[in-house]
């Protein structure tokens, strides 16, 4: 289905006219290709995520390449942003000592995330990219290489082995067991997890603006109207909910990220 029929049904569609309601669906979330160079196909979803990189790097240069004894106030809000994500999660996880290297990185994750997800919330934009799963996949895969690595690289070989199965000779007959489990809820479960719990708050969320503003138009006839304001009002009441999630899913995406860090660099799983 392309682009343009993600949303844009038939405007004389309304109830008690013989039509149905246009229930979205999957089709929401497709996109035709803007552009195509050879077997590369550039989408909306594409784009968006290039202009969160350009709006991300943009803010943070505008606010620290001349920075003030005396801050102005986009330097002010920069450095409100840096120091929640440095003190509010990654001090408070790692800690200070350890996780100072950590910090630009999981500032650049965390404003990334809340960028591709407020783009649901913005004009002409509206549609969380994370909603993709390819995107919150690509992201957990990042953080789980970099979990893996720095495992191996604190531990060896064969410590970096046992970290990741909690292998510990006290556990006694339940050891076989429990490497199994955390073997496979390490490198397996936990990228999935991570990557989906963004994934399908995002795709929810969407799904559920997109509905009520569908039921408001379509709802707009006749005795309908009354049912159509009941409408808006969920539209008004679930996009100021998609606000605090879509902060949310970006703190627990990172908090997570520094949680696998930690336990990485922990001399004990």
């Amino acid at each position: 289905m392309s682009a343009d029929q993600t949303l844009a049904f038939d405007p004389s569609c309304h109830i008690f006219t013989g039509c149905g309601f246009p229930a979205p669906g999957l089709h929401t979330f497709l996109y035709e290709p803007i552009a195509t160079w050879g077997g590369f196909e550039f989408t909306k979803p594409m784009l968006l995520a290039l202009l969160g990189s350009v709006v991300v790097v943009w803010f943070f240069w505008a606010a620290f390449s001349k920075p003030k004894l005396v801050p102005g106030k986009l330097q002010m809000v920069g450095e409100a942003g840096y120091d929640f994500v440095r003190r509010g999660i990654v001090y408070e996880i790692i800690g200070k000592k350890d996780g100072e290297k950590y910090v630009p990185f999981m500032v650049s994750l965390f404003f990334f995330v809340w960028m591709m997800n407020l783009w649901s919330i913005i004009p002409l934009a509206q549609f969380p990219v994370t909603s993709l799963i390819a995107f919150p996949a690509g992201l957990a895969l990042i953080v789980y290489v970099m979990w893996v690595s720095l495992t191996f690289k604190k531990h060896g070989f064969v410590g970096g082995w046992k970290n990741i199965t909690g292998y510990d000779k006290s556990l006694g007959p339940i050891l076989p067991l429990i490497v199994v489990l955390e073997f496979f809820s390490n490198l397996i479960i936990r990228p999935f997890t991570h990557a989906v719990r963004l994934f399908a708050n995002m795709f929810a969320g969407h799904l559920l603006i997109v509905m009520f503003s569908l039921a408001t138009w379509y709802l707009l006839n006749g005795i309908g109207v009354i049912y159509a304001g009941t409408s808006f009002v969920m539209v008004v009441v679930m996009t100021a909910f998609e606000l605090f999630i879509q902060a949310v899913q970006a703190y627990v995406f990172v908090l997570l990220a520094c949680s696998y860090v930690q336990g990485a660099l922990a001399e004990h799983h």
